[in-house]
């Protein structure tokens, strides 16, 4: 049967089922001359129990960073919207006269988002309490979580990108240099702004000045490690125009302990504090009360900043959070998959497809089947969670990664969305709401040459705006 503007497409594959497709998606694939095989489409009345479109739906699918919405429904139901992570600090020694005799220690639980800010609020705490000076080291334990030695430039050869970063339990600022560029042509030189600037970390700008505006990749910029594994030299060379007014980009440096101990230390140094020591990784004590402790903001704002900016090195964070605090500690990637499955059974949901890799989507082997990520929105849509699930993703046309999309049209911030792009992947998933008043799970994920390119998101606008118009 065919409907009114509608196209019924059958499949010869098992595992795909009969489907109408709606015209406007078949032409928007038929001119991205997009391969029907590699697309999946699960469409469905939130609360209801049939699909109302779903194309190829039970094929498992590398979905990108629409795997978070799982990583961060799974932390909402297992420690709630107001969990909190806590940084310790301890004084190993005596405090007389605005000296710590001995070495100071700091215990990190994980926080995702134990940024400059913070940090210097935090030091700020520790003058209060009367420290001054420390004689002795800065000691990182970083225990909580416990990793196999990562390579950064392993997933796309891009190892100083942010994106990149590995997770710890002590975690400054996403261990993350946020440079700014500027021409001064009166001086025939690029000015460079960073920050923050760690103490241990030099940054050799070899930049030249170029007549012509903004332009090239990165501007002309290059930024290179002097050394792979230490990463406490970063070198910038290129050709910056001269009539660009200013680019900035953030690129990571060092290893996490020692950005750490380096951004302290500047930190501390800048507001007039000494450290006589240098940095150690080292264990806090287990009886003793911290001279002071800081929490992070709650669950529900973390995954605001996860699902709207898809912040990768925050979901990673927040996955082995579950790992340490459900299962046992030191959280691992074992442990935290385990709870996520876990979580899964006690809703009733199972999902032998499943391949949830570090729980951010940075992985070319996570699988999930768009069927089943629709039902964990469904799950999600009727969790006492709900309202933060939903509002933690992008609205379309307001803010979050789909601020450029669906402006100033009838479905501008009607939807909630997640997306996701990896080479050759790009996916959506999330809930629309519909003109007719009605709410929409929607899933699609496309995995096929070229699809994190412009066809993939002209299939995606178009199911969108369909859905929206039920």
């Amino acid at each position: 049967m065919l409907l009114t503007g509608m196209l019924l497409v059958s499949f010869s594959s098992v595992a795909m089922e009969s489907a109408v497709l709606p015209e406007e998606v078949s032409a928007a694939m038929r001119s991205q001359r997009i391969p029907l095989a590699g697309v999946s489409i699960f469409v469905q009345e939130v609360g209801a129990t049939e699909a109302l479109l779903q194309i190829d739906a039970v094929r498992a699918r590398n979905p990108a960073s629409t795997i978070k919405l799982l990583t961060t429904w799974a932390a909402l139901e297992r420690l709630g919207p107001a969990w909190t992570w806590t940084t310790e600090a301890y004084a190993d020694g005596v405090i007389a006269d605005g000296v710590l005799q001995g070495d100071l220690i700091l215990k990190g639980y994980g926080d995702p988002y134990f940024i400059t800010e913070r940090l210097w609020g935090f030091q700020r705490q520790l003058r209060v309490r009367g420290v001054q000076e420390i004689t002795g080291d800065l000691v990182i334990d970083n225990s909580y979580f416990s990793l196999e030695p990562e390579d950064s430039s392993e997933f796309d050869g891009e190892g100083l990108r942010a994106y990149n970063v590995a997770p710890d339990a002590l975690l400054v600022n996403f261990q993350a240099v946020h440079m700014s560029f500027r021409p001064d042509p009166v001086n025939d030189r690029v000015q460079l702004l960073a920050d923050p600037v760690p103490a241990n970390l030099v940054i050799d700008n070899r930049l030249k000045l170029r007549n012509g505006g903004c332009g090239g990749y990165q501007n002309g910029i290059a930024v290179n490690p002097a050394d792979d594994e230490a990463r406490d030299r970063l070198i910038i060379s290129g050709k910056f125009g001269r009539q660009c007014s200013q680019y900035s980009m953030s690129r990571s440096a060092l290893t996490a302990p020692t950005f750490a101990y380096g951004v302290f230390r500047s930190l501390w140094e800048e507001s007039g504090g000494k450290l006589g020591g240098g940095l150690r990784i080292g264990a806090a004590p287990v009886a003793a009360e911290p001279l002071y402790s800081v929490e992070s903001p709650p669950l529900s704002d973390v995954i605001t900043y996860i699902n709207k900016y898809s912040n990768n090195v925050m979901a990673r964070q927040l996955f082995l959070t579950l790992g340490a605090e459900i299962d046992s500690l030191p959280g691992t990637l074992d442990k935290a998959r385990r709870i996520t499955g876990l979580t899964l059974k006690l809703r009733g949901l199972e999902f032998d497809e499943l391949v949830i890799a570090n729980g951010a989507g940075l992985s070319r082997e996570t699988r999930i089947s768009a069927e089943h990520l629709g039902a964990v929105l469904q799950a999600a849509a009727a969790s006492p969670w709900s309202a933060e699930f939903i509002s933690s993703m992008s609205l379309p046309g307001l803010d979050g990664t789909l601020r450029k999309r669906f402006t100033h049209e009838a479905a501008t911030g009607r939807m909630h969305m997640k997306t996701g792009r990896l080479r050759d992947v790009y996916a959506t998933a999330g809930y629309v709401h519909a003109d007719s008043g009605r709410e929409y799970v929607l899933v699609v994920l496309q995995n096929y040459r070229g699809a994190d390119k412009g066809p993939g998101e002209a299939l995606q606008a178009a199911l969108l705006r369909w859905v929206y118009r039920q």
